[in-house]
């Protein structure tokens, strides 16, 4: 398995991406399957490796639908809903009523 830069990654068209993140993800989940049998994994940095691949192509994935987002603007019905809705101040907070023990004078 090569690391992928992230440069590299970002240069991926979305398909080839998905595929990649789906083949590293297989196979941390079978590293991880023969670490927790017991066995010795072959390479003691490489569930390391893996783990900060996925992260890298997940963050990237994460910014590239962010940015779509951003281009496409805020949604119709999300903005209708903010301008119906009116501000909703808190409710204060009052102290409530503590029961008092009887004293030992009370009790007789």
């Amino acid at each position: 398995m090569v690391l992928l830069k992230s440069k590299e990654i970002r240069a991926m068209r979305p398909d080839d991406l998905m595929a990649k993140f789906k083949e590293i993800n297989d196979e941390l989940m079978h590293e991880r399957g023969v670490a927790a049998m017991g066995g010795a994994p072959a390479s003691p940095g490489r569930l390391r490796a893996l783990r900060t691949e996925v992260a890298r192509i997940h963050t990237i994935m994460r910014e590239i639908e962010l940015a779509k987002a951003v281009k496409a603007g805020p949604r119709p019905a999300m903005e209708a809903k903010a301008k119906a809705e009116p501000k909703k101040t808190p409710m204060p907070k009052t102290k409530k009523p503590v029961a008092k023990r009887p004293t030992k004078e009370e009790k007789k």
